[in-house]
């Protein structure tokens, strides 16, 4: 009987690397450089994007100012909790005030839109924004929310029980 595939490389650490030095020049561009940018992570997987996409906005940045970063864990937001356990011990960090801020929101990928959903409700408790903007390494696509990504690593049209993972080490789907 023959064994099923395993998981296969959709995207190098190369990729994930060039994709963020993309991205982060695309937020540059469209916030008229660094200053006034805040990049938070959803907890887990957007938080070590988050942290690698404001190093490099920082190395690009028009002065030595470091871009903030934070966290947001949106468990407590999310409009699926009966069909979804609550991980316990996930982090909300956000080391600035938000207000009148540019918040990227980062997420390792989008898929029916709902995490990003409980995000924007989530974001209400630590000021009012000037704008949020969504970067993303992977867009799955099968949105069930009108919520459309600013920033795309890659477009990865996959069926729905395709498992997308995202590392530093590159984009597997099995």
């Amino acid at each position: 009987m023959p064994q099923p595939p395993g998981p296969r490389e959709v995207l190098s650490a190369d990729d994930i690397r060039r994709a963020l030095t993309r991205i982060a020049h695309e937020i540059a561009e469209r916030n008229h450089g660094t200053d006034g940018v805040v990049v938070v992570g959803l907890q887990r997987g957007g938080v070590w994007i988050a942290e690698a996409l404001a190093r490099v906005l920082t190395e690009i940045g028009d002065d030595a100012t470091a871009v903030p970063v934070g966290a947001l864990d949106v468990s407590f937001h999310r409009d699926d909790v009966g069909l979804r356990p609550i991980v316990p011990g996930r982090v909300t960090d956000i080391p600035v005030e938000l207000d009148g801020k540019a918040v990227v929101l980062v997420d390792d990928v989008l898929f029916t839109g709902r995490t990003v959903r409980a995000a924007l409700e989530a974001l209400n408790e630590y000021g009012r924004p000037r704008s949020v903007q969504l970067a993303v390494i992977v867009d799955r696509g099968h949105r069930e929310l009108p919520i459309r990504p600013d920033y795309v690593g890659k477009n990865l049209p996959t069926s729905r029980d395709e498992d997308v993972r995202v590392t530093a080490d590159g984009v597997t789907i099995a």
